[in-house]
């Protein structure tokens, strides 16, 4: 750092500046910068109290896009609340909000662009910590990504999930019930009218997915890694418990400031281990793997599929939620929530890791208190599932690797043989699936290509490949399915999915073809097409390298030519550390 430069960053004295005298933009002269700043911001009415008090930005990601937000004016006023409360000077500031339903091509698309935009306004604007105040899907590892890349002190809060809906005295919510009642749509069981009844029941309130989805299983994983709250993932958004989370998040944010904690020493490698292990433990989202990686690789940390394996066979699913299970959000915050899940998991967990409260995971758990008789969170001798609820494939077809989500398959499909039945992209996907004409069973294996990160782009959620109508139609509500894409994390069944590298880039997903037999055994955690490496050589040879079509301009262009495969997190390269 220059002479003048250092003088512009540090108040009288050369003390680091802090509160509203951070990164003056300077003219030469740093205390006319400062001048400038404060006659602009009393404008607003602040007085010079106020003014040397600790600044906490607060993101503010709210929308109208965006009803996983909805619930963002009184999360905010929570939040400055509990900030005025400790002596600080609560800031709300705006960035991009993405929306897992309302984002095209698809919000992974759009994921690390925010990422971007939180990392350049937390750079830009003087604060001395940030909460980070997001839930759908893709938001919360966006903010994660940006403030590691940042380096400010940083707590997250999450907006909560919906509650609950009711049709015909059957409780729903959404979306794995979305899809249930899709696919018996599909299956001819239930008419137009009923679908349409359904539409209007399946969500209870604004806030994310009432089921342990990608949202629900992000706030899960942010709160055992010990930069979140203890207790704030599960809250339903439209609680009184949200609300006072919000407010004791605030309060926090004026202490992390005051001790200048950032969120490398938070979140070191035995963080994100305690991640990757709850993240099994709660029958998590598939989407999770590809953030927590990105995530990571702000920091310097590389995260391994073969590790997250190994745990796997040591770490049963004891949360029996909505997909892998039958209960929801709203009945997982009752029983306890993460620290009950932390608790039951004992010494698989790293305690002496540091949280965003001063204080080691080991005692937030501790201070949690006993468990009581409850069915939805289990002890490790009764499990919903007697492995984690991932299994990491490898495999001809996937030599970088694959994931499924063992514990929501059909269990005669864990280990199945049967014919590749190929679609080249979405286009043709949803030209071909209802075609009476297809030829097609429940053996076959649905093969879908070009939907990976550079393919799409964006790796959308196209990889839980539709049942055939005609097959839905005799009642088949399960099949393996393959694709180099995602899959959204209220889905279930015996889908495998960020086949790695993807057809676009030169994959060998790209060379099968329909009628070539696939086997998928998930206890010998192989993915494989049974073709000779001769023939499969012959193929490469006969289509010519990969060449992906690269846009003329813009975030896509910038997007396809930057983006990582799916081990990497999808992340951009020049972002990672």
């Amino acid at each position: 750092m220059s002479e003048a430069a250092a003088r512009a960053s540090s108040a009288p004295g050369g003390i680091p500046a802090t509160g509203i005298r951070k990164g003056l933009t300077t003219y030469g002269d740093a205390e006319f910068s400062m001048f400038l700043r404060k006659a602009f911001i009393k404008g607003a009415g602040y007085s010079d109290d106020a003014l040397d008090r600790p600044v906490i930005g607060i993101l503010n990601t709210g929308s109208g896009f965006n009803p996983c937000h909805g619930n963002m004016p009184t999360l905010l006023e929570a939040v400055k609340r509990g900030v005025m409360l400790a002596g600080g000077l609560p800031v709300d500031f705006p960035t991009i909000s993405i929306h897992e339903s309302f984002s095209q091509p698809t919000s992974m698309f759009l994921r690390n662009l925010m990422s971007m935009d939180t990392e350049e306004m937390i750079r830009a604007q003087p604060m001395d910590a940030v909460v980070l105040i997001g839930g759908c899907d893709k938001t919360v590892p966006a903010q994660l990504m940006g403030a590691a890349s940042a380096g400010v002190p940083t707590i997250s809060l999450v907006t909560g999930s919906m509650l609950t809906g009711g049709y015909r005295g059957e409780r729903v919510g959404a979306c794995t019930d979305c899809r249930a009642f899709w696919g018996r749509f599909r299956g001819g069981e239930i008419s137009k009218p009923e679908i349409d009844d359904v539409n209007s029941r399946l969500v209870g309130s604004v806030g994310t997915c009432s089921v342990m989805g990608t949202a629900s299983t992000m706030a899960c994983l942010t709160e055992a890694m010990g930069i979140a709250m203890p207790g704030s993932a599960s809250a339903p958004a439209v609680t009184a418990d949200r609300v006072r989370i919000a407010e004791a998040t605030g309060t926090q944010a004026v202490a992390l400031a005051a001790a200048g904690t950032k969120m490398d020493t938070i979140l070191t490698q035995e963080s994100f281990e305690n991640g990757l292990r709850v993240l099994l433990a709660i029958g998590g989202s598939t989407n999770a793997i590809i953030h927590l990686t990105a995530v990571a690789g702000r920091l310097g940390i590389r995260l391994s599929l073969e590790q997250l394996d190994r745990m796997s066979t040591e770490t049963p699913v004891l949360v029996d939620l909505k997909p892998s299970g039958k209960y929801y959000m709203e009945d997982f915050h009752r029983a306890g929530g993460v620290p009950a899940v932390l608790r039951e998991l004992g010494s698989l967990i790293h305690r002496e890791v540091p949280t965003v409260t001063g204080r080691t995971l080991g005692e937030e758990i501790d201070d949690a208190g006993p468990g009581f008789p409850q069915d939805i969170i289990r002890q490790l001798s009764n499990p919903v599932y007697p492995e984690g609820s991932l299994a990491f494939l490898r495999g001809n077809l996937a030599p970088g690797g694959a994931i499924i989500k063992q514990a929501a398959v059909s269990p005669a499909l864990l280990e199945h043989t049967g014919p590749a039945v190929v679609f080249e992209n979405t286009a043709d996907l949803a030209a071909r699936i209802d075609d009476p004409e297809l030829e097609v069973t429940a053996d076959s294996v649905l093969v879908l290509m070009n939907i990976g990160p550079v393919g799409a782009p964006g790796m959308p959620e196209a990889g839980y490949l539709p049942i055939p109508k005609k097959l839905a139609s005799r009642g088949v509500r399960d099949m393996v399915r393959i694709s180099d894409g995602r899959m959204s994390g209220t889905a279930a069944g015996a889908v495998v999915l960020h086949v790695t590298p993807e057809s676009a880039v030169g994959g060998p997903l790209r060379l099968v073809q329909t009628g070539d037999t696939i086997t998928l055994s998930v206890s010998r955690r192989l993915i494989q097409v049974e073709v000779s490496d001769a023939e499969l050589a012959r193929r490469e040879e006969a289509i010519g390298p990969a060449a992906p079509a690269v846009p003329e301009r813009g975030y896509r262009k910038l997007f396809v030519t930057e983006v990582t495969q799916a081990d990497e997190g999808c992340d951009f390269r020049f972002l990672q550390a």
